[in-house]
């Protein structure tokens, strides 16, 4: 597996670790940002801070081509109690890159110094350190600030690690890969009172159980089998004393999916159960829906691109496939702005781990999890080789050509 030089492993290593330590939530990446702009300068590359809130931009020009392609890693962590006992593990209580986002940023600077020093392209290369992928739609931040009107590209690329999935493998599908995401939320209002005297009361709490009961029902018998469609209820809060009857309760969830159609059929399936149940219970009740982002919708040409320069690479065995996935993210901001590919990368079986790997690899958002260092210059590799196809050198001049 040949892989791109990197004389500064090491030190590229530590700072994924030291970035582990110090894990920053959404929209609060101020010292991790810092870490990356001070990085880049620190090897002669310009940068621009504070785009979306806490996002930081470098842009890498060489030769005389017009084009530009923009690659994008995350940086913020996940409000999550480590349970990890390595050296690196977060300082801070209740905060952890339990997602990898501290490993995009490296392999993403480890790209960045690699481009930087061989100058093997023609064209533009951004280099985009989104804040706020995980909770704030950082994503959408960063267009609504004028990120591709500063820093115009031809294409847009994303890179996830993916536990389970061995090292030197890749996924790159076209189309739908990860669904949109919506929330709803219903308050049930009825008439609170004491337990010993039920009969006048109209009870909110047993009225918001039944309609998360009847959620249930909505994938199953209100929408097509062929449909992808998860609708998840993951909060249920009411009262305040074991003896109150209480007056309110409120439910909430997520939906996820693929089809705008279907999504407006769960809305009005998840409106009409919360009306009627609500009502059968001589209760109110009040009905939010929110969009919160789209599916994420892989280009067909740019992913054809990104299978190419893989299997050129490491032969078509290193192509895996696996079918959509219900999660979301906010890349598919970015794409819904520019033709592009977000691929996944696997993290391997945990065996970076050692004794901590006792029940197989930890998935992503796990309080044991941790990034595979190993992919460090595999993920910088394929960045580097997706840069060179996209921007060829080939009518650069040679250095001391005066023809």
């Amino acid at each position: 597996m040949q892989l791109i030089d990197l004389p500064n492993l090491d030190q590229l290593v530590a700072l994924r670790h030291d970035i582990h330590a110090h894990p920053e939530l959404a929209y609060e990446e101020h010292r991790t940002a810092e870490q990356v702009a001070t990085t880049l300068e620190g090897w002669g590359i310009a940068v621009t801070r504070g785009i979306g809130k806490t996002g930081v931009v470098a842009a890498l020009s060489n030769g005389n081509s017009q084009r530009a392609i923009s690659l994008r890693a995350d940086m913020d962590a996940l409000p999550i109690q480590e349970e990890n006992t390595m050296p690196h593990r977060s300082r801070h209580d209740g905060r952890m890159h339990a997602c990898g986002h501290d490993g995009h940023t490296v392999m993403l600077l480890a790209a960045a110094y690699h481009l930087h020093t061989t100058r093997r392209f023609d064209g533009t290369v951004n280099l985009i350190f989104q804040p706020a992928e995980e909770d704030g739609a950082g994503a959408l931040a960063m267009v609504e600030d004028g990120l591709f009107e500063r820093f115009p590209c031809d294409a847009i690329f994303g890179m996830h690690n993916w536990p389970g999935l061995a090292l030197g493998t890749f996924v790159a599908e076209p189309g739908g890969r990860e669904a949109s995401c919506s929330v709803f939320t219903i308050t049930v209002r009825g008439k609170g009172g004491h337990v010993g005297t039920p009969h006048v009361t109209t009870e909110a709490l047993l009225a918001a159980a039944q309609i998360a009961t009847q959620i249930q029902n909505i994938v199953a018998r209100s929408l097509s089998p062929t449909d992808p469609a998860v609708v998840s209820v993951t909060r249920l809060e009411a009262g305040t004393a074991f003896n109150v009857i209480p007056d309110t309760a409120w439910l909430g969830g997520s939906v996820r999916t693929y089809d705008e159609h279907v999504l407006q059929r769960i809305e009005e399936r998840l409106r009409h159960i919360a009306e009627h149940v609500a009502r059968s219970y001589e209760c109110s009740m009040d009905f939010a829906f929110t969009r919160e982002m789209p599916a994420l919708i892989n280009d067909p040409a740019e992913t054809a691109r990104c299978r190419t320069v893989i299997k050129d690479w490491l032969g078509g065995q290193a192509l895996i496939t696996l079918p959509p996935l219900m999660t979301s993210e906010d890349f598919s901001f970015m794409l819904a702005q520019r033709p592009g590919c977000y691929v996944l990368i696997g993290n391997g079986n945990d065996e970076h781990r050692g004794g901590q790997a006792t029940l197989g690899p930890c998935a992503l958002h796990n309080p044991h999890y941790d990034f595979n260092d190993a992919l460090i210059p595999l993920g910088a590799t394929f960045w580097v080789r997706l840069v060179e196809d996209y921007l060829p050198v080939s009518h650069i001049k040679p250095e001391g050509d005066k023809n």
